[in-house]
């Protein structure tokens, strides 16, 4: 994760940014939006930008809005990555905050949000995010995923999820390439009893769902309406 893909395009991080508001869940600080009243949550890992970046936290008001108690965690504990920083460039910054931490740390927030009384949890992973989705999907810690742009999944990871999956990329994507994600979807059409659905969005590249420019913003906000239709199908 450590190729220029990853960080082309970067936010403009506003912790005021959004509709939600901040608070502690599971001992990390989240952005939360959405009515408790709902009982289904949606947890969503973001990309090596963090939670702060305005795009994300818009997707996740969009979520909200259809319906679901939304929560995006700071899974980098105030430490998004910062490519205006020279002495922290990818391959050191992500020694500290590795994929498999978007699993470990999502552990305790779903505890809390069953405390909370939800009732069904998806979760979405964007590109960092996308492997600690994978993960929860594995051990069935979750009812639904989805993964965008995801990296370092591979198709092994994809042979082991055991509820329903979907895979949005992009069809220029280093880390998640049209190829690889044939690959995905061979495996899951092996699977009948798990619903997996597998999209690659033309003229679009890594990142674009949540970085999206002015040129990529229809695409984007096909793969928003594309997922939150998958956790209304499967987390309502």
């Amino acid at each position: 994760m450590s190729g220029p893909q990853c960080c082309e395009n970067p936010p403009t991080l506003d912790p005021s940014s959004g509709a939600g508001h901040v608070e502690k869940l599971g001992g990390l600080d989240a952005y939360v939006v959405g009515s408790l009243d709902s009982k289904l949550a949606i947890i969503l890992l973001s990309d090596i930008f963090g939670y702060e970046a305005p795009n994300f936290r818009k997707l996740a008001d969009k979520v909200a809005a259809a319906g679901f108690y939304v929560v995006a965690p700071d899974y980098f504990y105030g430490d998004a990555y910062d490519p205006e920083n020279s002495e922290r460039p990818i391959p050191i910054w992500v020694k500290d905050h590795g994929v498999e931490l978007g699993y470990d740390d999502t552990l305790p927030v779903i505890q809390a949000l069953k405390s909370k009384g939800m009732s069904k949890i998806g979760a979405a992973g964007f590109c960092w995010g996308g492997k600690g989705v994978v993960e929860l999907n594995k051990r069935e810690l979750i009812q639904a995923g989805a993964i965008l742009h995801p990296a370092l999944v591979t198709v092994d990871d994809i042979k082991g999820v055991k509820v329903p999956i979907a895979v949005l990329g992009a069809e220029v994507d280093e880390y998640a390439s049209p190829e690889l994600l044939k690959q995905f979807e061979e495996v899951l059409a092996a699977k009948p009893e798990v619903d997996g659905f597998v999209k690659v969005y033309p003229k679009t590249t890594h990142g674009w769902t949540v970085r999206y420019k002015d040129e990529d913003k229809a695409a984007a906000e096909e793969a928003h309406a594309d997922m939150i239709q998958w956790f209304v199908k499967h987390v309502k």
